[in-house]
C-alpha cells in the first residue's frame, strides 16, 4: 500500500517551500510518522553527496535530516546545475548526464524524465508512511505546464493534494493565491486543497477577514499562518540574497569568547556553489561573515574565503577584472589568511587545464598554492574522512578538477599522515572538501590558526556544535507547523488527498 503524500507548491520562487516542507517533515517525524522528502526537479548550485555517492540538492538533504533519515538519490531524481544563463548540467539519479540548454530541456527532455520521476516517488511512497513533495517556482507557469514534471505535472500523475504557500512579507498574497488557482486547468484545480500564509508580521486577527474572503472566492481553506521568524532559511536554493539570510547568519550574534571578533570575507564569485560551507564559520560566537565583491572589502578581513563555483575559469576572470585577484595575491604574500574551497582551491593554484567546463584550455591560476588542476570528464563524488590540524574531519566532494599538488604542507591526511586532499602554504589553505568546517574540532583548530596569523585575540568557543545548531533550527521549523498550522487538516490531506467538490475558478489555463 502506498503511503500518503502532499505537494507543497508556492505562489513564487522563494515563497518558503523548502522550509515549509522541512517543517512539515519534522512535525510528522515527531508524531512517529515515517516520512521522506521529495523534489522531482531541482535547479540549484548547492548540492550534497549521499552515502551511495549520488549528487542531490542540499535542500533535499536538509529535509531528509528533518525526517531523521539518510538522504538518497530517490529524493531528488533530477538536479539542474546552471552553468550560464542558458544552459545547465543535468544530474539524473545522482549522476551528471550532460549539458542542455533551457530550450532543449523544456523542448522534450524534461517530459522524457516523467516516468523516472514517478518511479522514484512510487518507490518512496512504498517505503514511507508519507512523502512530502516540494514544487518549484510557481505551479501557474502557463508557458511550461505542458512539460511540467515538478508541480502540477507530478501532482496530477501521482494524485497528490497541493498546498500553495505564499510569502505575505512581499505583499499581494491574496492576489497571488487567487491568481495561482485561476490560471490552472479544471483538472489541476481539483488538487489544489488550499493555502498557507508564510512570513506574517503582526496581529493575525487583522488578516482573518481577508482569509474568509479568500475562502469565499475560491472555496479553499487556509491551513495556517506562519509568523515571520529570523534564521529559518537553511540550505535553500540559490542566490546570494538567500545565503545572506541563512539561518546562522541571522541568529543572535553571541559575544566572542576572546577579546576580538574574527572577520571573514567570502568572495561572491559568479555561479557560486555550496556557499553553505561558511555557515559553520558564522555559527561560531564572535565570527562575522559577509559576502564581498570589491578589493577594498578585503582590507579589514582576517580570513578571505574563495568558495566553490560551477564556473572556475569564469570566476577566475571575474576576480581579475574586479581587482580581487591582485588583493588575494597581496594578502598571501603578506601571510594573511586565505582559504580556497573546491573551485576556490583550484583558483588559488598555479594552472588550470579545462577542456570540460569552460573549454578554455590552459589558464594561469593565482599562483598562491603549488597546485595544477586538470578537469576530468567524470565528476568526483565522494564522502571522505580524514584528519587535519590534529582533529578528525569529514566532508563531501563534487568536482571535475583533479589536483596535482606539487609542494606545500599536507592539509588533510589519513591516519598515517599521507595527504588525502588539499595543501597549505603559510596562511593559505586549499581543499576540495565541502562541509569540512562542520567538523567542530577541526573548525576550532582552523580558526585558532587563522586568529594567530591575523594577529587577533580571538578564541573559538569550546562548546559550539554545528550539528546541534542545525537540529535546533529544524525543531524550530517543526514548532512553527505544530503551533501555527491546522495539523489535523494537514494530516487529512496527506492521508486522504484533496477534498472533493472544490469549485473551479475561472478563467482557468489558456488552451
Amino acid at each position: 500500500m502506498s503511503g500518503g503524500g502532499l505537494l507543497v507548491a508556492g505562489t513564487t520562487s522563494d515563497a518558503g517551500k523548502s522550509v515549509v516542507t522541512a517543517g512539515i517533515c519534522r512535525w510528522l517525524v515527531r508524531q512517529g510518522v515515517k516520512v521522506a522528502p521529495f523534489k522531482a526537479q531541482n535547479m540549484s548550485l548547492n548540492s550534497f553527496v549521499t552515502r551511495e555517492g549520488a549528487e542531490i540538492g542540499r535542500a533535499q538533504a536538509m529535509q531528509a535530516q528533518a525526517c531523521r533519515v539518510e538522504p538518497h538519490a530517490l529524493m531528488n531524481p533530477v538536479l539542474l546545475k546552471p552553468g550560464g544563463e542558458r544552459s545547465s548540467q543535468v544530474v539524473l539519479l545522482g549522476r551528471a548526464v550532460g549539458e542542455l540548454s533551457a530550450r532543449g530541456y523544456h523542448g522534450g527532455r524534461q517530459q522524457q524524465l516523467l516516468g523516472t520521476v514517478l518511479d522514484c516517488l512510487a518507490q518512496l511512497r512504498g517505503t514511507y508512511d508519507a512523502v512530502i513533495c516540494e514544487g518549484a517556482g510557481s505551479p501557474a507557469e502557463i508557458n511550461l505546464r505542458r512539460t511540467d514534471i515538478v508541480n502540477m505535472g507530478i501532482a496530477r500523475n501521482a494524485g497528490l493534494p497541493v498546498l500553495v504557500v505564499g510569502d505575505i512579507d512581499r505583499g499581494g498574497v491574496f492576489a497571488s493565491f487567487f491568481g495561482t488557482v485561476a490560471l490552472l486547468s479544471p483538472e489541476d484545480q481539483e488538487l489544489v486543497a488550499g493555502f498557507l500564509v508564510n512570513k506574517f508580521r503582526g496581529d493575525v486577527s487583522l488578516l482573518e477577514p481577508g482569509l474568509d474572503m479568500l475562502h469565499g472566492l475560491t472555496g479553499r481553506h487556509t491551513y495556517g499562518v506562519l509568523p515571520f521568524r529570523h534564521g529559518l532559511g537553511i540550505d535553500e536554493e540559490d542566490g546570494l540574497a538567500v545565503s545572506l539570510r541563512g539561518a546562522v547568519r541571522e541568529s543572535a550574534v553571541a559575544a566572542p569568547v576572546g577579546e576580538d571578533v574574527l572577520r571573514v570575507a567570502v568572495c561572491a564569485v559568479p555561479l557560486m556553489s555550496n556557499f553553505t560551507d561558511v555557515d559553520a564559520l558564522a555559527a561560531e560566537p564572535g565570527v562575522v561573515v559577509r559576502f564581498v565583491d570589491r578589493p577594498e572589502e578585503l582590507a579589514d578581513a582576517d580570513l578571505v574565503v574563495v568558495p566553490g563555483t560551477r564556473g572556475t575559469v569564469r570566476a577566475l576572470q571575474w576576480l581579475r577584472e574586479r581587482g580581487l585577484a591582485h588583493a588575494l595575491g597581496r594578502r598571501a604574500a603578506e601571510g594573511r589568511p586565505v582559504l580556497g574551497i573546491c573551485g576556490g582551491f583550484q583558483i588559488l593554484g598555479e594552472r588550470i587545464e579545462d577542456d570540460v567546463e569552460s573549454r578554455a584550455g590552459r589558464v594561469d591560476g593565482l599562483g598562491i598554492l603549488p597546485v595544477r588542476v586538470r578537469f576530468a570528464r567524470e565528476k568526483t563524488l565522494a564522502r571522505p574522512v580524514g584528519q587535519a590540524l590534529g582533529e578528525p574531519v569529514e566532508g563531501y566532494e563534487i568536482h571535475h578538477g583533479v589536483a596535482d599538488v606539487r609542494g606545500g604542507e599536507v592539509f588533510i591526511s589519513d591516519d598515517r599522515g599521507h595527504s588525502l586532499d588539499g595543501c597549505r602554504v603559510e596562511a593559505a589553505w586549499g581543499t576540495h572538501w565541502h562541509g569540512s568546517l562542520e567538523s567542530d574540532g577541526f573548525r576550532r583548530a582552523f580558526l585558532h590558526e587563522v586568529a594567530a596569523a591575523a594577529g587577533r585575540r580571538f578564541v573559538p568557543a569550546p562548546g559550539t556544535s554545528f550539528a546541534a545548531l542545525r537540529e535546533e533550527q529544524l525543531d524550530r521549523l517543526g514548532d512553527l507547523i505544530e503551533q501555527h498550522a491546522d495539523t489535523d487538516a494537514l494530516w487529512r490531506l496527506i492521508e486522504s488527498g484533496a477534498p472533493q467538490g472544490l469549485p473551479f475558478i475561472p478563467p482557468g489555463a489558456p488552451a
